[in-house]
C-alpha cells in the first residue's frame, strides 16, 4: 500500500511538473502568437496597399510595333502608423525600390522582370517580431515570358484565329474570381484556352515563392519562409454581359518539416484543402458592375496540440482530420456616369467558424479540436476588409459601402487626378461562439457583433511620374467582445516616383 502511495504521489507530481511546464509555454506561445497575427495582419494591409498603388508597365503592344523595349524603376517612399490589437502603436518607415524590363516582340512574346528592395525604419520597440529595422531582401518581385497564339499567328502569317492559347511561366501575380480563394504570387505555369471569345479555360499549377507570408501565423518562419503549392482549373462561358464560371483548386502544403517546439508541446504542420466554386461577374446596363463569388473548402488538416482547462494544460497527440468548410462574396459597383467619374461600392463577405477551435480560427496552434471537422474557412484570397481591424477571411461576416470621386472633374490640369474616396465596414462573427484571429474575452460567446470602421482615401498623380497615396482607417471595436475597447487607428502615406 505505501509503494502504491509513492508510486501514485509520484506520478500525481509528475503529471502537475509537467502541466505546469506545458501551462507556462502554452502561455508564452499564445503571447508570441497574438504578436505573429499583427505581424501578419500588418504584411496584408502593406501588400494591400502596394497592390493598390503599384505603377503597371501597360502589358498590351500595339502590333505594329515590331519589338518594344521599356526599362526602368519606381522608388516609393511610405510612412505607416497603426495601433495593434492590444493598443499599442507601431510606426514604420519604409523605402523600397522596383527596377523593371521588359521586352514585347509582336504583341507574341513578353519578356518581363521586376525586382524588389528596401528596408523598413521601425520606431524604437514598434517591430512586430522583435528584429527592429531589416532589409526588405533583394528579390524578383516579377517574372515571367508569356506567348500569345493569337498575336502570333496575325503577326506572322495574318490569320485570324477563332481560338487563342496564352502560355505564361514564371513569377506573378495570379488572382482568381474576386479573389476569395486566391490572389497570390505564385512561380509556376498558367495557360489561358478560349474559343471566339466566348469560352475559357484558365489553368493552373505552381508554388508560392519563398518569402510569402502564410495564413497560419503560428507556423515558425511563416512570414518568410513558405511553400503552398496550388493547382486548378477555371472555366468560363460569355452570357451576354455576364459571365458565370465554375473552378476547381488544390492546394498543397509543403511546409510540413518545421515543428513549433515550446516546452512539452510540439506543434507539427500539415494543411491540405481543396476549394469548388462557382461565381459571375459582368454588368447590368451601363451603371452596375457585379463580382459574386461562393466556394466550398474541403481537405484534411493537423488538429490542436495541447488541450485542458484553467488547471491542467496538456500536450495531445495531433490527429488528422477532415476540413468541412464554405465562404461566399458578392461586390457591385454603381457608375454615376459623371464628369468627377463618381461610383457607389457595396461589398458583402462571409466566411464559416469552428465553434471548437481553442485561440485561432487560422492557426494550427490552438486550433481545431481533435476528433471534430474543422468548419473554420482559410483561403488565399486578399478582400479588402478595413485598414484598422483588417481581419482574416475566416468567421467572418462584413458589410462595406464606399464611394469614390475625381471632386475636381476632368478638365484636365494636375487636380483633375486627385481621386477621393471612403469605406464604411461592419463586422460580425458568422458563428457567434468561434474564435477569430486574435484574443477575444471570456464572456464573448453569443456576441456577434465585431465593431465597425470607417477609411478615407486620396490617390493624386501629381505628375507622369509622382503618385501621391494616403490612407486612413479607425476601428470601433465592440466592448463586450474584445479584451480591449480602444478604437484602433491606421495611417498611411506614400510617395512613388518612376523613372
Amino acid at each position: 500500500m505505501g509503494r502504491g502511495k509513492m508510486v501514485t504521489t509520484h506520478r500525481r507530481r509528475r503529471r502537475l511538473t509537467l502541466a505546469a511546464l506545458a501551462l507556462i509555454g502554452c502561455a508564452a506561445v499564445s503571447s508570441v502568437a497574438h504578436a505573429q497575427d499583427d505581424l501578419d495582419r500588418f504584411q496584408r494591409q502593406l501588400e494591400r496597399i502596394r497592390r493598390d498603388t503599384i505603377l503597371e508597365v501597360d502589358p498590351n503592344v500595339p502590333l505594329g510595333q515590331r519589338t518594344f523595349v521599356d526599362y526602368g524603376a519606381y522608388i516609393t517612399v511610405g510612412y505607416l502608423s497603426l495601433d495593434d490589437n492590444v493598443d499599442e502603436n507601431h510606426v514604420l518607415g519604409q523605402y523600397e525600390v522596383f527596377p523593371y524590363f521588359r521586352l514585347n516582340v509582336d504583341g507574341a512574346h513578353e519578356f518581363f522582370l521586376r525586382g524588389r528592395v528596401g528596408w523598413r525604419d521601425f520606431n524604437e520597440g514598434d517591430s512586430f517580431d522583435g528584429r527592429g529595422d531589416e532589409r526588405i531582401d533583394p528579390d524578383l518581385d516579377a517574372g515571367y515570358y508569356r506567348f500569345d497564339l493569337a498575336r502570333s499567328r496575325a503577326a506572322y502569317e495574318g490569320e485570324q484565329l477563332d481560338y487563342n492559347v496564352i502560355f505564361k511561366g514564371g513569377r506573378d501575380l495570379v488572382y482568381w474570381a474576386n479573389g476569395l480563394v486566391l490572389s497570390q504570387d505564385i512561380d509556376g505555369v498558367t495557360v489561358d484556352l478560349s474559343w471566339r471569345n466566348d469560352i475559357e479555360l484558365g489553368l493552373i499549377a505552381g508554388v508560392t515563392p519563398t518569402r510569402t507570408v502564410d495564413f497560419d501565423a503560428s507556423r515558425p518562419k511563416f512570414d518568410y519562409n513558405t511553400r503552398r503549392g496550388f493547382y486548378g482549373a477555371m472555366l468560363s462561358k460569355a452570357v451576354g454581359a455576364h459571365r458565370p464560371y465554375v473552378y476547381g483548386l488544390v492546394q498543397r502544403d509543403y511546409n510540413d518539416d518545421d515543428p513549433l517546439v515550446q516546452g512539452p508541446v510540439i506543434t507539427n504542420f500539415d494543411y491540405n484543402s481543396y476549394y469548388l466554386g462557382a461565381g459571375s461577374s459582368g454588368s447590368f446596363g451601363n451603371r452596375w458592375l457585379y463580382g459574386a463569388e461562393v466556394v466550398h473548402e474541403g481537405g484534411t488538416g493537423l488538429s490542436n496540440s495541447f488541450s485542458g482547462d484553467s488547471i491542467f494544460i496538456e500536450p495531445i497527440e495531433q490527429t488528422e482530420e477532415d476540413i468541412e468548410a464554405w465562404a461566399a462574396n458578392v461586390r457591385a459597383d454603381y457608375l454615376l456616369a459623371d464628369v468627377r467619374r463618381s461610383r457607389f461600392t457595396g461589398e458583402f463577405i462571409i466566411a464559416s467558424g469552428d465553434d471548437d477551435r481553442v485561440l485561432s480560427t487560422s492557426d494550427t496552434f490552438g486550433g481545431n479540436t481533435p476528433g471534430t471537422d474543422d468548419n473554420a474557412f482559410n483561403g488565399f484570397g486578399l478582400l479588402n476588409t478595413g485598414l484598422a481591424f483588417a481581419p482574416q477571411v475566416s468567421n467572418l461576416t462584413s458589410f462595406r459601402l464606399g464611394y469614390s470621386t475625381f471632386p475636381f472633374g476632368d478638365g484636365g490640369g494636375v487636380m483633375s487626378r486627385v481621386q477621393v474616396g471612403t469605406d464604411w465596414f461592419l463586422f460580425y462573427r458568422t458563428d457567434d461562439e468561434a474564435v477569430i484571429d486574435e484574443p477575444l474575452l471570456e464572456t464573448a460567446d453569443g456576441q456577434a457583433f465585431l465593431g465597425w470602421e470607417p477609411d478615407v482615401f486620396l490617390n493624386w498623380q501629381i505628375t507622369s511620374d509622382v503618385t501621391l497615396s494616403v490612407r486612413y482607417g479607425i476601428f470601433f471595436p465592440n466592448e463586450e467582445v474584445f479584451e480591449s475597447d480602444e478604437p484602433r487607428h491606421f495611417f498611411y502615406t506614400g510617395v512613388t516616383y518612376a523613372f
